[in-house]
């Protein structure tokens, strides 16, 4: 094999797959990327055994092969390079060449390097992936115990593409109207990093998932479980309804959230005429209290939240004016937004 290339597209596309190589990993050849140069174009692939990611790119010149080698040791090269840059076999060997610059890296054999079998999708449809399950990525479990909450649900429901994702103390939920039938799937949290941004093409099946952008596509493995019925945890609105703007609780928690510690992120939300007054209280550090405006008419409520998720989904909503409807001190709160209707957030109460 021997390809000559363009230096920032080499360094864009190993920028691109090596997304899928592991740091560090027991199965050496998982490091490595596979180079695959055929009819005037790079193949570059790389795996997890659980995520194929590649791409494709024009060469200069070639000469039709395949090798493997150390994938982010290459791209460290690419970065670095001073012009175009050739890559040539030699044995067990890969030797780059750039501007005066030489390099000879270890391979190993292509042979060796795991075929990820995409087998047939049931269906493709065209949509922004990306920026659905941006809004709710912040709501995923990293608890690996309850494996079935480590990624967000999609599913196609009365004319929508819904995405949900919870890790038990928190929920939300998002929709795109566009029509789409396919049996509901759970994405796996590593992919939802990794998804190209604008509308792609989602092929899905039972267990796998592939995303296709440009010349780049992604294929992975679907999380195998049962996610709950989550519509159940979702809140109807209540009389006790607080209207605030998120970007203002957002700071204003952070700033109170200060005298908090690691083990006590709790904040006391005290709701009465129009105004919200916040505390937190640390025994070892001292107290916190801040009040800010709201519109609130109903009975006074005095809850408990947790700060950091607070800020987590006040973040989600950016600058909007939100809804926090709750029923009691011990229920949890459904936060909405007049201005994005198909977005839904739930946060558990909790003692403070």
């Amino acid at each position: 094999m021997r390809v000559t290339l363009d230096r920032a597209q080499l360094a864009h596309a190993l920028s691109t797959v090596t997304k899928a190589v592991e740091a560090r990993t027991t199965i050496p050849i998982l490091g490595n990327v596979l180079l695959s140069a055929d009819n005037g174009q790079l193949s570059i692939t790389g795996t997890n055994l659980d995520l194929e990611i590649s791409t494709s790119l024009p060469v200069l010149d070639s000469q039709d092969g395949t090798v493997t080698v150390a994938g982010k040791l290459l791209l460290d090269i690419a970065k670095k390079a001073t012009g175009d840059v050739m890559l040539e076999a030699d044995g067990d060997h890969l030797v780059i060449k750039s501007g005066k610059s030489r390099f000879k890296l270890d391979t190993l054999p292509a042979a060796d390097f795991p075929s990820f079998n995409r087998g047939s999708f049931d269906t493709t449809i065209e949509f922004d992936l990306a920026s659905l399950v941006q809004t709710v990525q912040f709501a995923v479990s990293t608890d690996e115990t309850r494996f079935y909450l480590n990624g967000v649900f999609l599913e196609a429901k009365d004319g929508h593409i819904v995405a949900t994702a919870t890790d038990g103390h928190r929920l939300a939920s998002t929709r795109i109207e566009q029509e789409a039938s396919f049996a509901s799937v759970i994405l796996p949290n590593k992919l939802l990093s990794l998804l190209p941004t604008g509308v792609v093409s989602v092929s899905l099946s039972s267990n796998k998932i592939m995303v296709e952008s440009g010349s780049t596509v992604i294929v992975s493995k679907l999380v195998d479980g049962t996610y709950p019925d989550y519509e159940r945890v979702i809140p109807k609105p209540s009389e006790r309804v607080a209207t605030l703007s998120a970007k203002a609780l957002r700071e204003a928690v952070g700033r109170t959230s200060v005298i908090a510690n690691e083990r006590g992120r709790g904040v006391r939300f005290s709701f009465a005429s129009d105004a919200l007054t916040l505390n937190v209280a640390n025994p070892d550090r001292g107290d916190a209290t801040e009040e800010m405006e709201v519109s609130f008419s109903a009975e006074p409520l005095t809850i408990g939240f947790n700060g950091q998720y607070v800020n987590d989904l006040m973040a989600a909503f950016g600058a909007d004016e939100v809804t926090m409807s709750m029923a009691d001190s011990g229920s949890p709160a459904l936060v909405t937004c007049a201005s994005r209707p198909g977005y839904r957030c739930v946060i558990m109460p909790m003692r403070v």
